[in-house]
C-alpha cells in the first residue's frame, strides 16, 4: 500500500465512473490516462504502474484478481435463511443437511442428498438420487435430473438444465429409435454454470465437468463430454457429444466443436471458430472469416470455393516449367 493507509473505501468502480469512496483498478496501459482524471479514492496497480499516480494505491502482481477479491468482500452474495418454504416439496426419503434453504415451489425428489448450507432457489427441481455438495447455490428455476452429482460451492444459474438426455438416436426401418441415456452428469467443486446452459447426461459413461470450470450462459454440452479443470467457456458455445477438453482451456463465444474430438490442455479457441478436428498441441487457434462488405465477401468466398482448382492449375504450370527447364 502506497499513500494514506486510512483512506476509506465503500465500493469498487471503473476508473472512468468512480467517485469518492470507490476503489478502482488499472490492468491495461491504454487506460492509464484515466488515472489523471479519475475521482476514485484509491486504485489497484501493477508494479510497472506504481508511480503513475499520487493517489493511494495497492501495488500487486495481478490487479484484476485483487480487485475481484475486494469486490467479493464489499458485495457478498445474499444468503437466504435456512429452512424449507411451506410451498416447497421435499420427499420423505430426501436428506437435507444442516442450514439448507429450499425456496417456494422447489421440489427435492426421493433419495436426494443435499449438503450443508446449500441454497435451492424458487421453482428448482432436484431429481431422484441427486447429490448436491455443501455450499452450492442453485438459482431459481434450475433443473437437475436424476442421479446427477454436483460438487461443493458450485453455482447453477436460472434456467440451467443438468442431466437431460443426450441426442442419441439410431435409424431403424426409416424411423429414429431413441437410445436410452443411462449415464450421469458429474460436476466438480467451484464450478459455475450460466443461465440456460444445458449439460446432457452420458449415453453409457458419465458426462464430467471437473473442478473450477466456468461456463457462461446458453452453452450446450453434449453427452459423454469431459471438460478439464479450470477451463472457461464463453456464451453460445456448442460442444457435440464425446468431446474431451483439457485443463486450463479458454473457448470464445459461439465456437462450435464437432463430436468425438480431443482438445489438449492450455488451448485457446477464438470466438466463432469451428473446430472440425482434434487439437493436440497447446496454443491459440482461430478459424473466423473476417466480416467485410457483402460484395467483397461474396468475391472472396468465391475464390475460397475455387482454391482446389487453382491449386491444381498451379501444379500443372509448375510441372510444365520444370519440364522446360530440364530440356
Amino acid at each position: 500500500m502506497l499513500g494514506e493507509p486510512s483512506t476509506q473505501i465503500v465500493q469498487v468502480a471503473p476508473l472512468e465512473s468512480a467517485r469518492a469512496g470507490d476503489l478502482s483498478f488499472l490492468t491495461n496501459s491504454k487506460y492509464q490516462q484515466q488515472l489523471t482524471t479519475t475521482r476514485a479514492s484509491a486504485v489497484i496497480l501493477d508494479r510497472d504502474s506504481a508511480e503513475a499516480t499520487v493517489l493511494p494505491r495497492i501495488v500487486c502482481d495481478n490487479p484484476y484478481a485483487y480487485f475481484a477479491r475486494v469486490s467479493g468482500l464489499l458485495n457478498p452474495a445474499y444468503v437466504n435463511p435456512a429452512g424449507v418454504d411451506r410451498k416447497a416439496s421435499v420427499a420423505a426419503t430426501a436428506r437435507l443437511d444442516a442450514n439448507v434453504y429450499v425456496g417456494p415451489g422447489a421440489i427435492v425428489d426421493a433419495g436426494a442428498k443435499i449438503g450443508e448450507h446449500v441454497q435451492i432457489g424458487a421453482g428448482c427441481y432436484i431429481g431422484r438420487d441427486v447429490q448436491v455438495g455443501a455450499g452450492t447455490l442453485l438459482h431459481a428455476n434450475s433443473t437437475v435430473y436424476s442421479e446427477c452429482i454436483i460438487g461443493e460451492r458450485t453455482i447453477v444459474h436460472s434456467g440451467a438444465i443438468i442431466g437431460a438426455d443426450g441426442f442419441g438416436m439410431a435409424m431403424d426401418g426409416g424411423r429414429w429409435l431413441k437410445i436410452p441415456q443411462i449415464g450421469r452428469v458429474i460436476i466438480g467443486a467451484d464450478v459455475e454454470i450460466g443461465a440456460n446452459t444445458t449439460i446432457d447426461r452420458g449415453a453409457l459413461d458419465d458426462t464430467i465437468i471437473e473442478d473450477d470450470v466456468k461456463l457462461d450462459n446458453q452453452i450446450q454440452i453434449g453427452h459423454n463430454c469431459f471438460i478439464g479443470a479450470h477451463t472457461a467457456i464463453a456464451g453460445c458455445v456448442g460442444i457435440a457429444g464425446s468431446v474431451r477438453i483439457g485443463r486450463y482451456c479458454r473457448i470464445g463465444g459461439s465456437a462450435m466443436i464437432i463430436g468425438h474430438l480431443e482438445i489438449a490442455d492450455n488451448v485457446e479457441i477464438s470466438a466463432g471458430t469451428l473446430v472440425p478436428k482434434s487439437i493436440r498441441k497447446a496454443g491459440k487457434y482461430t478459424g473466423v472469416f473476417p466480416i467485410s462488405d457483402h460484395v467483397d465477401w461474396s468475391r472472396n468466398a468465391s475464390l475460397v470455393r475455387h482454391l482446389k482448382d487453382l491449386r491444381s492449375r498451379i501444379r500443372v504450370l509448375e510441372l510444365q516449367r520444370k519440364l522446360r527447364s530440364d530440356r
